[in-house]
């Protein structure tokens, strides 16, 4: 029998093929309804959640500044000692690092809180032409460590005292001064400072960072200010970083009354542009010294620190040796009263974050005391900027922020010691 050809067998294979039913289509899954209740269960679990990320936050910021603190403690007090310049120099290069480690740990924090609270900007008293200068040695410490040329351009008829946060706005310039010496294998790195008065009193400030670097196209110019995006692979692979800076900047500037923008430069290398909007604020006039020199910081006093790190007692005790004090410290602030009772203590150093009760309550707890003992000077100590009012309001008299300089605590225990010894 002859063979079937394979063009038959093909029409007949078709042909069964028609004749059978076709199969049901599968029905594609229903979704499951949200019940309201599961929807009130969420929204209760939300904030708990928000909270238990904010506490983990203030914990990481608190460790990783105390260590901060003690690394800028002796760097200021090596600067102040006899050293060759190239030493000098090493000294400088610790402490720009040191700081800039403390802006981005701030930097950080505010952007992992950005996604349940918001930014909330500070409207503090500072010198706007210092934080300018002081941004202007960060960069030209940071390129000369990579052989890199600066060049800081502040202008001339910059205001001295405005209102703003200068804090979140020096972690913001930290951020991108930090990009453009990493972008920068060879060439210069630059700063620009002017300012343009508005109405009201109202001032937009500039600061323009450039750099000869590596460059951006203008599709990777769009993704730089997204959260944790980088302009390209090849640039994360090879120069490391989240990309959660550039997009935490942007915020900021906004919550600021400003922006930022990327512009590519003319023979490579790019231009970052941050205005902010800030108070112009009157200069005072006061009666006091001109200088911290002519200041009669207290001498030869017994302080009783509450700090519970090991590492942040080293550091604390010896820039308040180097200042002529002598300290004494406990790691729990329930013990603080019992311990001023005994003592005959002239001042106390009160860190903010302690296992047990924090340092509000354990303030409380001292001004409840009777006699002097209750009224003794309390400088609050914290590495969070907020904490400033609450520790106030409990009964400190002064307070410090993290990473704390021999300058700052010299003061806050003079600020301190008059107010408690005042009628």
């Amino acid at each position: 029998m002859a063979a079937k050809s394979p063009a038959k067998r093909s029409l007949k294979t078709r042909a069964k093929r028609a004749a059978k039913p076709a199969a049901p289509k599968k029905r594609a899954p229903k979704k499951k309804a949200v019940k309201p209740a599961d929807r009130k269960s969420r929204a209760r679990r939300a904030p708990s959640e928000a909270r238990i990320v904010e506490a983990a936050l203030a914990a990481f910021a608190h460790e990783v500044r105390t260590p901060l603190t003690g690394i800028l403690a002796i760097s200021s007090l090596l600067a102040t000692s006899e050293l060759g310049e190239r030493e000098r120099r090493w000294v400088d290069t610790i402490k720009v690092g040191a700081e800039h480690l403390a802006a981005l740990a701030t930097l950080f924090v505010d952007a992992a809180r950005s996604g349940n609270a918001g930014l909330s900007v500070r409207q503090d008293f500072f010198d706007l032409r210092t934080l300018a200068l002081a941004i202007g040695d960060s960069l030209a410490g940071r390129a000369a460590a990579k052989g890199l040329q600066s060049q800081v351009e502040i202008a001339a008829k910059l205001p001295g005292f405005v209102i703003g946060d200068p804090v979140r706005l020096r972690a913001a310039l930290e951020n991108l001064i930090d990009n453009a010496v990493k972008f920068t294998p060879q060439g210069k790195v630059a700063l620009n400072v002017s300012a343009v008065s508005g109405t009201g009193g109202k001032l937009s400030v500039v600061f323009a960072v450039s750099d000869s670097g590596i460059g951006l196209t203008l599709a990777e110019i769009k993704r730089l200010f997204k959260p944790f995006s980088q302009a390209n692979v090849s640039i994360a692979a090879r120069f490391g970083g989240a990309g959660l800076g550039l997009s935490s900047v942007k915020q900021l500037a906004r919550a600021m009354g400003g922006d930022i923008t990327a512009s590519q430069q003319r023979g490579g290398g790019m231009t970052f542009t941050l205005t902010v909007a800030l108070k112009r604020a009157k200069e005072l006039k006061s009666e006091a010294p001109a200088s911290d020199m002519a200041l009669e910081f207290p001498q030869g006093l017994r302080i009783l620190s509450i700090e519970d790190n090991p590492f942040g007692r080293v550091v604390l005790n010896a820039i308040l040796t180097e200042l002529g004090h002598q300290a004494d410290f406990i790691g729990r602030g329930e013990a603080a009263p019992e311990r001023i009772a005994q003592g005959d203590f002239d001042a106390v150093l009160m860190d903010m974050v302690l296992p047990g009760i924090d340092g509000v309550e354990a303030i409380r707890r001292i001004r409840a005391l009777e006699g002097t003992h209750g009224r003794i000077a309390i400088i609050g100590v914290s590495g969070r900027v907020e904490d400033e009012q609450a520790s106030r309001a409990a009964g400190a008299d002064a307070f410090v922020t993290k990473p704390v300089s021999p300058r700052a605590l010299a003061t806050a225990l003079l600020e301190a010691t008059e107010r408690s010894r005042a009628p």
